[in-house]
């Protein structure tokens, strides 16, 4: 779990930020293509992230689909 009191680096690999949020790659490229890159905007090769995206990154994860909620349709 993270702690936003401790921070130990300033910038994590897409590697150093799955093994921090202690999950796989591929689901870290899947949270980011679900919440970020949804529009048509290609993710980069490669990211970079900051400890309050890893804070994000981790609520996503945790998160569970919510029928109340309406996400609007990937546009084309």
């Amino acid at each position: 779990m993270l702690y936003a009191t401790r921070v130990e680096k300033e910038l994590y690999t897409e590697q150093e930020a799955a093994a921090a949020l202690e999950i796989s790659l591929s689901r870290l490229h899947a949270l980011l293509d679900a919440n970020i890159f949804n529009e048509g905007t290609p993710r980069p090769a490669s990211l970079t992230f900051r400890q309050a995206d890893l804070v994000v990154l981790g609520f996503w994860n945790r998160s569970t689909p919510n029928p109340k909620i309406v996400r609007m349709p990937r546009r084309p």
